[in-house]
């Protein structure tokens, strides 16, 4: 297997396991009464996430080298995203849950940035397909992922102006 086969495949089986941990806290935030904004635009980000890792796998070759420091440096952030994620506990999903009467989360990164891994994610689209020299689809993935993450914080802070 390539390199960038490999590398996709984990981003994958990374990405499907949050899925099913945010599955499993979107339950429990459901049975204590929290309700769901930004539905609507929920689909466009899962697309985009799809979109990008499958265009890694049919616009890049196979054979593409990949360049090392850029797989590092994405690699640093993961411990990032786990963080944001930890410290969220029960309450982190891939949507935006209002619990009534609950209080944002101010531990971990969410003491000094409100979307802590909403930075990650923005650094991550561009960085990865980078790594293997496909620039073009960093620079449009990174775009979009960008005007959906702004779209997706305006949905949020509507939903709760605390």
């Amino acid at each position: 297997m390539s390199a960038l086969y490999a590398a996709v495949a984990l981003v994958a089986a990374q990405r499907l396991a949050e899925l099913a941990w945010a599955r499993r806290n979107l339950r429990r935030l459901r049975a204590r009464g929290g309700i769901e904004f930004g539905a609507t635009h929920y689909p466009l980000i899962v697309a985009l996430h799809a979109a990008w890792l499958a265009a890694m796998v049919a616009f890049v070759p196979a054979d593409a080298t990949p360049q090392p420091v850029l797989l590092v440096l994405y690699a640093a952030l993961q411990p990032l995203r786990y963080w944001a994620i930890v410290s969220l506990g029960d309450c982190w999903t891939t949507r935006i849950i209002v619990v009534p009467g609950a209080t944002p989360v101010r531990r971990g990164p969410y003491r000094f940035l409100n979307h802590p891994n909403y930075v990650v994610v923005a650094m991550e689209i561009p960085l990865f397909p980078a790594a293997f020299g496909a620039w073009m689809i960093a620079a449009v993935f990174g775009v979009l992922n960008v005007i959906l993450l702004a779209h997706r914080i305006a949905v949020e802070r509507a939903a709760r102006p605390d």
